[in-house]
């Protein structure tokens, strides 16, 4: 149920773009187990100036190949799968997509089951 943003530099590949996706797809079905089916995703290729990232917020040293990627799911893990999951997502892409883990950043956005519609105009996991 998860949708994934994820805005990626257009200097890489197709083929490392899939395997950006297929990693953070991996990581949520691993750390909060989600169906390996359920799967949505928007993945954005940004020309130059298209992703804007401060080099050293934080202490963290980004570079040119900075990402960003949102997930957007029903509320209600905790703080620990939370953590698990930004841990597993920049597992993954470091070792499927050689992502280096600063110069990913990760955003989480809780709603409730009303808020979705998987098609049909029907709210499908609260129905009416």
């Amino acid at each position: 149920m998860p949708l994934v943003r994820i805005d990626v530099p257009d200097t890489l590949s197709h083929d490392t773009r899939r395997a950006v996706s297929d990693a953070v797809h991996a990581a949520l079905v691993e750390a909060i187990g989600i169906p390996p089916d359920d799967r949505f995703q928007v993945v954005t290729a940004h020309a130059a100036g298209g992703l804007v990232a401060d080099p050293n917020y934080m202490g963290i040293s980004r570079g040119s190949g900075f990402m960003s990627v949102q997930v957007f799911f029903r509320r209600g893990r905790s703080g620990e799968l939370k953590r698990a999951l930004y841990a597993a997502i920049v597992r993954n892409l470091a070792r499927d997509a050689k992502v280096r883990p600063e110069d990913v950043l990760i955003v989480l956005t809780e709603n409730d089951p009303v808020d979705w519609s998987f098609g049909n105009g029907i709210a499908q996991y609260a129905p009416g």
